[in-house]
């Protein structure tokens, strides 16, 4: 019988005693954990080796913001999955964090509990999306990296907020089907945040000027929503 893997989580937090809890709790869950109390500390580490991070927001020195930027820079990092730990609960934050790529957002104070149940749902999730789909989205020059989650036109890289990417992501893998703006924010925006239809458009007017040439190939479909024609 195969060994199941044991995942490796880095905590990046300024609290130490806030670390030492998070490190006991998780590692009786059976993962690998490992702590850094700065941001500064931990990109000395070698992030792509872990699975997920969990990331203060507010830290003396670099914020957990500015690290997530760096890290998503970064091709070798960008696809480590992040949990953001923040004492300010404010929509701004909230949307903030997802744009930088966060998979989930947990506000202070929490329950260890909430925090085991969302750290299992992200390593389940990334670990199902890296098994069941291709590493690489291609139409004609343009091109997706799933993993690195860089996309490419004709060789040249072009920088992607998560929510543009997860759009052209969603319209690319199914070329010709149209999706409603209503499934779009479903499919696209965290459930706890409020998406307008306008916030939509405004996101798909930002992706065809990014993709350049294949800006034609986002269709409107008037009074239904949009689709990939190939």
């Amino acid at each position: 019988m195969e060994e199941e893997k044991k995942y490796k989580i880095l905590v990046v937090d300024d609290e130490d005693d806030l670390c030492e809890i998070l490190k006991f709790n998780l590692e009786t869950e059976g993962y690998q954990v490992i702590t850094a109390n700065s941001a500064e500390d931990a990109l000395k580490l070698d992030i792509a080796s872990f699975d997920l991070l969990l990331l203060d927001v507010m830290m003396g020195g670099m914020s957990g913001f500015a690290m997530a930027k760096q890290l998503k820079a970064n091709p070798s990092t960008a696809s480590v999955p992040i949990i953001f730990l923040t004492a300010r609960d404010t929509e701004n934050d909230t949307v903030t964090g997802f744009n930088l790529g966060a998979d989930d957002y947990i506000s202070k104070p929490f329950s260890l509990r909430e925090v085991l149940v969302r750290v299992r749902a992200v390593l389940r999730r990334t670990s199902e999306h890296q098994g069941s789909e291709p590493a690489v989205l291609r139409y004609q020059g343009l091109e997706m990296n799933l993993d690195k989650k860089t996309v490419s036109i004709d060789g040249a890289d072009v920088p992607f907020t998560k929510t543009e990417f997860e759009l052209l992501h969603l319209l690319l893998e199914e070329k010709g089907r149209v999706f409603s703006r209503q499934e779009l924010i479903d499919k696209v925006w965290p459930k706890d945040v409020l998406v307008l239809d306008r916030t939509v458009d405004v996101n798909i007017t930002r992706l065809r000027k990014k993709i350049g040439r294949f800006a034609k190939c986002i269709v409107t479909r008037l009074g239904f929503g949009y689709y990939f024609d190939a």
